[in-house]
């Protein structure tokens, strides 16, 4: 794009406003006339770099169609390179521009917790001859456990992990060698024999006495250490204890340090990354094939390989590497952009390792800047030898899989969207924006009846819009009623605002769109009901489809029955039309049954009426609950038998038996 045809397409108070820019490092945001965000980028010149796509011809190609649609930006000075990455990728994380690699995963990482130990106290080591042994206590004794969610000082985290496998792995091995105890805090305090943990020899039971503190503490201590990468050194230590023991006649002492350095000889053995000299690295592989990504993640951790986790960055196909012309960086590949975007943005809230093995180059002011961010110095290694070579060639060959896997889900997907699309001759044009709802009703004979309304747009379901509806006011178990009310209440405001946009000559805004289809899980009956409604509200009647069992309600012999006069319509057992229409189907039964039997449950138990009652909070409820049976046995007992209950006193009864009363 040249500057005089940047005049035309750009008003004078844009290019005024690029021409002000300082040569200081920001990020800038670009809008277009609906005030959408397009793109987040961050430069080491703002004035340079925004002036960049301003002045140069980009000719046809996305950057060009991108600045086209420029009519405003925004941008904002910061002190360093390292802060405006930071700032630029929160942005692109929170804002979703439409031009940028965008990597969407809110799923925190898991951890291996152990809970604090204490020193052990001098009463303990030597309690007085003829003082009562004081039970075992739990802060004591530390405890093994997954974990996901904020850290706390008080207690020790190790990973993160790459899934909850691999956690509950780490943990089974804790068992296996150390025999740490895993139990919750009350259940320890209460145990009054050893667990099937202790007999199978996956913990040392320090619930019952049986290891002292002391004891206890060395295992924990060791387990560390392995946790921390120092396997060997653990090893020589188990094996200078058992000697030791040995040479006293020990030898009770002795067995146990064996089995448990037997053990651990085993997983070393089985886990031979751990002879290698790295101790904590991530290995990074990228694929990107048919306009998909796949970024897979290894973890290294202690020296031990914890697994991997692939991820998926949208906007591949539209984002695009915005730099200048005569900048070495424009000649990157699709790969390292989409590498490096994943390094911008995944380490912003996840601990970052020290080294990297990466399967394309990673710029010097990438690393420069995440090292500033994190505090510790970053290494990236492009083309590594050895055990590191194989940790790379294996996340590359499961990137490559987990988008194999990806993209032959998205073509069955896609292939069903168009199937359905076709057998229903949905006129449209653009398959990937076909909007799907679908209807269900449930109760438990009349009872906490509920709608349930799912979504399937872009080839999938969407959770986010899915909505459930409490239907009253009918009588119990009438279906007909609950759907002509959950279709009134889910269209009628929708109905109004296109009623009135016809009206004034406008176009509907974005939300005040109707689906291409509405699917109702019933036969002719709710679909007359459906009926009903749309010709109340004016809607097009084309757009009904009820999905109805086949003889038997075998699964398969679905007919779908419409509610413009056309014929049922047997789209085959085989059909991929009628594979999505069931998933659709299934998928809002189960929302709708899992929202009803929720609803139920709140109704039997009382819905929270005991804790209305000024005085009982969760522990008195709950007691109440287990003596009685249920709000319904509390109702039916005296005043005087409430008054038995632990902690209900006589004026708390009488208040109790009055409410229910």
């Amino acid at each position: 794009m040249s500057e005089a045809d940047s005049a035309e397409t750009h008003s004078d108070a844009l290019l005024r406003e690029v021409a002000a820019l300082p040569s200081l490092p920001g990020v800038y945001r670009y809008f277009d006339a609906d005030n959408q965000l397009l793109y987040v980028g961050k430069a080491i010149s703002l004035k340079k770099r925004v002036s960049s796509y301003f002045q140069k011809d980009h000719g046809g190609t996305r950057i060009g169609h991108m600045v086209s649609k420029i009519v405003r930006m925004e941008t904002t000075v910061v002190r360093s390179e390292a802060e405006a990455l930071l700032l630029e990728n929160n942005l692109i994380k929170t804002l979703n521009p439409k031009y940028n690699i965008l990597f969407r995963d809110d799923k925190s990482y898991p951890y291996l917790k152990m809970t604090g130990t204490p020193p052990v106290p001098k009463n303990l080591a030597l309690a007085e001859p003829g003082a009562k042994p004081r039970p075992p206590q739990p802060v004591e004794f530390a405890r093994v456990s997954y974990y996901r969610g904020g850290v706390e000082k008080k207690h020790r985290y190790f990973g993160p992990y790459p899934s909850a496998w691999a956690v509950k792995e780490a943990i089974l091995l804790m068992q296996k060698v150390f025999r740490l105890r895993t139990c919750e805090d009350p259940v320890f305090s209460n145990r009054t024999r050893p667990c099937l943990l202790y007999q199978i020899k996956r913990c040392s039971a320090p619930c019952v006495g049986h290891i002292s503190p002391a004891d206890y503490a060395q295992d924990v201590a060791n387990a560390e250490r392995f946790l921390r990468g120092e396997a060997q050194d653990v090893m020589r230590g188990l094996e200078a204890r058992m000697m030791a023991h040995a040479d006293k006649l020990e030898f009770e002492q002795a067995a146990e340090l064996r089995n448990q350095v037997a053990a651990l000889s085993n997983v070393l053995h089985q886990q031979s990354v751990d002879n290698v000299s790295d101790r904590d690295v991530d290995i990074l592989a990228v694929k990107v094939q048919g306009g998909k990504a796949c970024v897979n993640l290894a973890m290294v951790r202690g020296g031990r390989h914890l697994g991997d986790r692939p991820y998926f960055p949208v906007h591949v196909e539209d984002a695009t590497l915005m730099g200048e012309a005569d900048d070495s960086e424009a000649k990157k590949s699709v790969e390292a952009q989409v590498l490096e975007a994943f390094l911008s943005q995944h380490y912003i809230d996840v601990p970052m390792p020290g080294a990297l093995v990466v399967s394309e180059p990673v710029s010097k002011g990438l690393l420069q800047a995440l090292s500033e961010q994190t505090g510790i110095k970053v290494t990236a290694v492009h083309q590594p030898r050895e055990q590191r070579r194989a940790w790379l060639d294996m996340a590359q060959t499961n990137a490559a899989l987990q988008l194999a896997r990806l993209l032959a889900e998205e073509g069955s997907q896609q292939a069903r969207t168009r199937a359905l699309a076709d057998a229903l001759d949905l006129a449209l044009d653009d398959l990937d924006a076909l909007r799907i709802e679908c209807f269900d009703i449930s109760h438990t004979a009349g009872e906490a009846t509920q709608a349930s309304c799912v979504v399937f747009q872009h080839h999938k379901m969407q959770n986010s819009e899915y909505r459930r509806f409490n239907i009253e006011g009918i009588t119990g178990g009438d279906d007909y009623a609950a759907m002509r009310q959950v279709l009134t209440r889910r269209y009628s405001k929708l109905a109004e605002a296109l009623r009135e946009a016809k009206h004034q000559g406008t176009t509907p805004s974005g939300t005040a769109r109707l689906p291409d289809l509405v699917l109702v899980d019933g036969g002719k009956g709710q679909v007359a009901m459906a009926r009903e409604v749309f010709e109340s509200l004016g809607l097009d009647l084309s757009l009904i489809v009820g999905v109805e069992k086949g003889e038997g309600r075998k699964v398969g012999l679905e007919e779908l029955v419409f509610a413009d006069g056309r014929e049922k319509v047997y789209l085959g057992a085989d059909s991929a039309a009628l594979m999505l229409v069931a998933q659709i189907r299934d998928e809002a039964h189960r929302f709708a049954i899992t929202g009803m039997r929720a609803a139920r449950a709140k109704v039997r138990t009382g819905g929270g009426k005991l804790e209305e009652i000024p005085g009982i909070g969760p522990k008195r409820r709950a007691k109440l609950l287990q003596r009685f049976g249920g709000v319904r046995g509390v109702a039916l007992a005296s005043a005087q038998d409430i008054a038995t209950v632990d902690g209900i006193s006589r004026e708390l009864a009488d208040e109790i038996y009055r409410a229910l009363h």
